[in-house]
């Protein structure tokens, strides 16, 4: 059920009659003695605070620690969280949310509309440096952008509890798809009196706090986190699985083979290794289209190189690159070949007409080669650039391949290998030329892409400011249908290319035939163990 589809009465009033949505065991199938899922990390999760928090993984682990106002069905539609339903006022302004009266703390204590008011405020408040402040904004929360700017006190900020279960959020203009956004761990509530008591030490297992499902046992940064059942949760009586253990394993090939071995129950698949797979372990081996985008961020900043200020440039670089050879020989896991920014499958997009994505690969490199020639680029003064990459045996193989592609057109690439830590730090900081960079969608929505791309973005690493481009954003935020604006801002990223799209995502991974419930026809794949459960063999 599409919440987005239903703004047409003057107050609408939103009953979410939905079931809870936990694990949905079938008569007559006989559960596992053993609950425990354990499931594949590449990277350590750098941050257990939900406004903090900015990684995918990170994500994963804390929507089963913590819970926001909604969440998300098999199938990626809203079913209740701590809220039970909403009403929206005639302006389409105010969202009015119910919440539950048997949410509760891990430590017994209840969830209220005030902890839902304390986040929201910590999110957009200076002091906390949420690298994800942005996100606030991005909802259009009243108040939202001089609070995080400094320019008013957090407790200006458009979120009011009316009572303990009544939760009041204004916007600044109607936005269909603002309960989506909800979903996103930034919005999820924490415990005011615990991280006032312990400060960064909060979420430390054993003394972090949270209203999921989960409770968080143990925590070894980059080897492991374990997750137990929370008895207090609204719905533990639902909730099979009674253990989550995430194990931390930078190489995706070892992944794979401690998978065969017994030891994990999920892990993503290593490139080029789907069709293998498929053929020996078709109910197993699983390929579907996934809110994700990769691609190589350019740093157009004061910080990067001189190079890179030229579009010309930019783009020689990304006709330059060979799409087709990266997915079907490199990749070969579903995954689609991409010239635009925001992935193919998102809800109620269509990528418009680019047109280098018609060329034949041939004709794009001859344009290349024109073009670096016009920038002033060629035997007599080569390019040279650096790439980093976050460690993976795949990124370093594509990025081997983007720097031989490159070398056809006289550009040589320095390959650079981060820990995740540290590349992301770089990102932040523009202490990169280009730098591998992948977006997943926190909603299905197109917004979550092209925001990112704006001046306001706290995520624009690469320092992209275009005034035509946040024009264009800013009025797609208002339109009745703003399909036609967000592909204009698609076509502005074609022809200034910030970025360059490499492709769009699949989720190619094993799991394990006697896991249940897992969400594959939900696009961004979000996924709650009080959903799973697995089934005796």
């Amino acid at each position: 059920m599409k919440i987005t589809t239903l703004l047409a009465s003057s107050v609408l009033a939103l009953s979410l009659a939905w079931q809870a949505q936990a694990a949905n065991v079938p008569e007559g199938v006989t559960l596992a003695q053993n609950q425990t899922y354990t499931f594949w990390l590449l990277d350590a999760i750098k941050s257990m605070d939900p406004q903090l928090n900015t990684d995918v993984e990170g994500s994963d682990v804390l929507r089963n620690l913590f819970e926001g106002l909604y969440n998300e069905d098999s199938k990626g539609g809203l079913v209740p969280g701590v809220a039970l339903s909403h009403d929206v006022s005639e302006d389409g302004k105010t969202y009015t949310f119910q919440l539950r009266d048997d949410a509760k703390w891990s430590n017994g204590e209840p969830v209220t509309a005030n902890d839902f008011v304390y986040a929201w405020r910590r999110l957009a408040d200076p002091k906390t440096a949420s690298e994800y402040a942005w996100y606030i904004e991005l909802m259009q929360v009243e108040n939202a952008a001089d609070v995080i700017a400094g320019k008013m006190a957090p407790d200006q900020l458009g979120v009011t509890a009316l009572d303990d279960h009544t939760l009041e959020v204004k916007i600044a203009a109607p936005m269909p798809y603002f309960p989506q956004m909800l979903v996103h761990t930034s919005t999820f509530p924490v415990p005011q009196k615990v991280i006032e008591a312990n400060g960064d030490n909060w979420t430390r297992a054993g003394t972090l706090v949270g209203n999921g499902a989960y409770t968080l046992t143990e925590h070894t940064l980059g080897e492991r986190v374990v997750m137990t059942k929370n008895d207090t949760y609204w719905d533990a009586e639902h909730t099979v699985l009674d253990t989550l253990i995430a194990l931390t394993i930078n190489d995706v090939n070892q992944g794979l083979t401690r998978y065969m071995a017994g030891e994990l129950d999920r892990v993503d698949m290593p490139a080029g290794q789907y069709p293998r797979m498929e053929k020996e372990y078709p109910d197993q081996a699983i390929s579907v289209p996934y809110n994700c985008s990769y691609i190589y961020m350019l740093n157009v900043g004061p910080k990067g190189p001189e190079a890179l200020k030229d579009a010309r440039v930019r783009k020689a670089l990304s006709y330059a690159i060979d799409r087709d050879v990266i997915v079907d020989r490199i990749l070969q896991g579903g995954q689609h070949a991409a010239y635009n920014w925001t992935h193919w499958a998102t809800a109620g997009f269509e990528i418009p007409d680019i047109e280098y994505a018609d060329w034949t690969q041939a004709e794009r490199v001859e344009k290349a080669k024109e073009l670096l020639a016009e920038a002033g680029y060629g035997p007599d003064h080569p390019l040279t650039l650096r790439l980093q990459y976050n460690t993976s045996e795949d990124h370093k193989k594509i990025a081997i391949a983007a720097s031989q592609m490159l070398k056809q057109i006289g550009v040589t690439l320095t390959l650079d290998n981060y820990e995740w830590k540290v590349h992301t730090d770089r990102m932040q900081n523009q202490d990169f030329d280009m730098a591998r960079y992948a977006w997943c969608g926190d909603y299905n929505e197109a917004s979550t892409y092209l925001d990112l791309m704006a001046s306001y973005s706290g995520h624009n690493n690469g320092q992209f400011y275009n005034d035509a481009y946040d024009a264009v954003i800013k009025q797609s935020k208002t339109a009745e249908d703003p399909l036609p604006l967000y592909q204009e801002a698609e076509l502005i990223l074609a022809d200034q290319m910030p970025i360059i799209p490499i492709y769009h995502y699949a989720k190619v991974f094993m799991l394990k035939e006697d896991i249940k419930g897992w969400p594959v026809d939900n696009l961004n794949q979000s996924w709650y163990g009080k959903d799973l459960y697995r089934v005796a063999e």
